[in-house]
């Protein structure tokens, strides 16, 4: 990609479209049941991220994490859904993208309707308060010549009004053909749970495909770096609100016009605030003190590790901390005691596959793989050997053998906790907690 000089109208359009609740349940990153043939487009022609991360598997502090660049932890803003209503600011250094960019002449906007009939979502969802975000809802609002930061937000992957609009569609997902993790019981409603989020996959592609024909045909990409992904992982069981794989790993297509990568696939780890570095470094802003993302395309080393972390979420007062290794995911739960289905509102009422698992489970149904999760309690620490157990079934925290690669993920976990200023072991208030839940 050619060199900016640094004038306004010489720097790229930065593109952000963010899909809620996408995992990599994309047909080009392997899944066989979807069509997804805009996603897979542009990875055609782009650069196609394996292994990237959300720095909290549920969407606000994700969020508050990639539009600063600084980890949810760091800045006070890792609860769900927390600060609404209390005038809560970020702290001293810490600014979002939005005005980082401004400050470099660009105009900023959280895309509204872009095609008849079609808009995109305009969430932030964040847990900080701020005087000014956006500066429109459309990039055709910006003064001729000024380069845009597009951001759009998909909502069709989060559960609600849209996996009822993704049924509508010609082309459905067969549930009898949906390949179940083994964790999850073989039940024909579980099946259509998966299969109805598939649906809404499919529907996201559709309107993907809308959206870059209207930037196109706006010419907002000739000069541009663009960026798709997820906001946190799939919506169901063991993804969104969990750290495992299936809650962090998302995807990730970069698109850098003249930047020659057509095709290419990067398998190092990456998080979502490697995005944020990547747009700044792309726009040509130097990159602020303390920044805990990295551009891909920059001279620093590659992550040996990726940290993500849950705190609460709505009711259920939690702490865990994850380590994900190019092989080794390491977690630690800091409330053991709590277990994986204690009560939360929205888990309740939208995932039906709980429901379902409670009743095999008192029925005696489930397998070893599928208790763990039923069980009162979880266990303090989780080592996954990610290579031979993908779907992190088997735990192998307790085995010798492991004893040295779990010393080096522990370890980690301990510096970055020190390193970033980790505020999770600070309770909420009982005042707090009443009013932030559900």
């Amino acid at each position: 990609m050619k060199s900016v000089s640094g004038a306004p109208a010489d720097r790229p359009n930065i593109v952000w479209i963010i899909c809620e609740d996408l995992g990599v349940e994309l047909s080009c990153y392997g899944r066989r049941e979807v069509e997804t043939h805009h996603f897979d487009r542009l990875a055609e022609r782009g650069t196609l991220f394996e292994n990237c991360h959300s720095p909290a598997p549920v969407c606000s502090p994700s969020r508050s994490a990639f539009h600063t660049g600084l980890y949810q932890t760091t800045t006070g803003t890792h609860h769900h859904r927390s600060h609404r209503g209390d005038q809560y600011r970020l702290p001293d250094g810490a600014r979002t993208i939005m005005d980082r960019l401004r400050d470099a002449g660009y105009f900023t906007c959280n895309v509204g309707p872009f095609a008849p009939g079609l808009k995109g979502a305009g969430k932030t969802d964040f847990n900080f308060e701020a005087d000014r975000l956006f500066d429109g809802n459309h990039w055709n609002q910006r003064q001729a010549g000024q380069p845009a930061f597009i951001e759009v937000n998909f909502q069709e992957a989060h559960k609600g009004p849209a996996f009822f609009a993704a049924r509508k569609q010609k082309r459905l997902v067969d549930p009898a053909k949906v390949e179940l993790p083994p964790y999850l019981p073989d039940h024909p409603i579980i099946r259509d749970e998966f299969a109805n989020y598939l649906d809404a996959v499919q529907l996201a592609d559709y309107k993907l495909g809308v959206l870059l024909q209207a930037l196109e045909r706006d010419k907002m990409l000739d000069n541009s770096v663009l960026y798709c992904f997820g906001d946190n992982g799939r919506c169901l069981i063991r993804g969104k609100q969990w750290l495992y794989e299936t809650g962090t790993h998302v995807p990730l297509i970069v698109q850098r016009r003249g930047g020659g990568e057509a095709g290419t696939r990067r398998k190092d780890l990456c998080s979502l605030l490697d995005v944020t570095a990547s747009s700044l470094s792309a726009a040509g802003v130097e990159l602020p003190t303390p920044f805990h993302g990295q551009d891909p395309w920059g001279r620093q080393r590659r992550r040996e590790f990726v940290v993500t972390a849950r705190d609460r979420c709505g009711e259920q007062r939690d702490r865990i901390r994850a380590v994900r290794g190019e092989r080794f995911r390491y977690i630690r739960n800091f409330m053991p005691e709590m277990p994986y289905t204690q009560f939360n509102n929205y888990i309740s009422t939208f995932y039906v596959t709980l429901h379902i698992m409670k009743q095999m489970d008192q029925a005696g149904l489930l397998n070893e793989a599928q208790k763990t999760f039923m069980a009162p309690h979880k266990q303090q620490e989780e080592f996954y050997d990610l290579r031979s157990d993908p779907h992190e079934i088997h735990n192998l925290a307790a085995l010798p053998e492991y004893a040295g690669e779990l010393r080096r993920h522990r370890a980690h976990l301990e510096d970055w906790m020190s390193s970033t200023g980790d505020r999770g072991g600070i309770q909420e208030t009982a005042e707090e907690y009443d009013k932030y839940r559900g």
